[in-house]
């Protein structure tokens, strides 16, 4: 399955949860890694400097208000589908659409591997630390 999914926060404590606002009128798939763009959030691309987190719902942006539930904590790591044998600390950038997210080699150094995996188990990142919001005001 595409797509990132919340596996646990290093801190211990659950996930936070919030109901953000899109920027655009576009479709964000439960799954996709999403980013933060004055207060709003549309889907994430390599390159984004305000990396948010992981959409729980599948919606299309409309021209009214349309809001989506997504993880939003820096600290969280996610377990990802990547066909390829990854060393922790290895640096890693989101690539893919809608539906089809995924991680693929490092120009941007998006994410970091948490967990030694193999090319059969999935990939465990966290956000690269200096490209997150944190620090960012959120609507």
């Amino acid at each position: 399955m595409a797509g990132f999914t919340f596996a646990y926060r290093e801190s211990g404590a659950a996930p936070t949860i919030m109901d953000m606002t899109f920027k655009d009128t576009e479709t964000i798939t439960k799954g996709d890694l999403t980013n933060l763009e004055s207060g709003q959030i549309d889907l994430a691309a390599t390159g984004d400097a305000g990396l948010l987190g992981v959409a729980l719902e599948t919606k299309a942006g409309t021209t009214a208000v349309t809001r989506l539930k997504c993880i939003v904590d820096p600290d969280a790591v996610y377990s990802v589908t990547d066909a390829n044998a990854r060393l922790v600390g290895a640096t890693l950038d989101v690539s893919g659409a809608t539906g089809a997210q995924t991680v693929t080699t490092s120009s941007n150094k998006e994410f970091v591997v948490v967990a030694e995996s193999s090319a059969t188990e999935p990939t465990l990142v966290k956000f690269n630390p200096v490209l997150t919001w944190q620090g960012t005001a959120i609507a």
